[in-house]
């Protein structure tokens, strides 16, 4: 169960972060910025989409567990 919900995050993060790049592309065009700027906007975006992934997994094994145990 750990190394499914680690690949799951994992997949889910990937996922995630590219959903938020085509936001960003999508709703503003920002004028050109210099290396450390995108760089910020990079990691912030990996960051944002880590913390995503892993709530998102939480809930999602969290709910298997309770329904299993429910069930039992």
């Amino acid at each position: 169960m750990v190394k499914a919900s680690l690949i799951a995050m994992a997949v889910l993060t990937v996922l995630i972060a590219m959903g938020l790049r085509w936001r960003e592309d999508r709703l503003a065009a920002q004028p050109r910025l210099n290396l450390v700027a995108r760089g910020k906007r990079t990691v912030n975006r990996w960051v944002t989409a880590a913390a995503i992934a892993t709530a998102a997994t939480l809930l999602i094994t969290g709910g298997l567990h309770w329904l299993r145990l429910s069930l039992s």
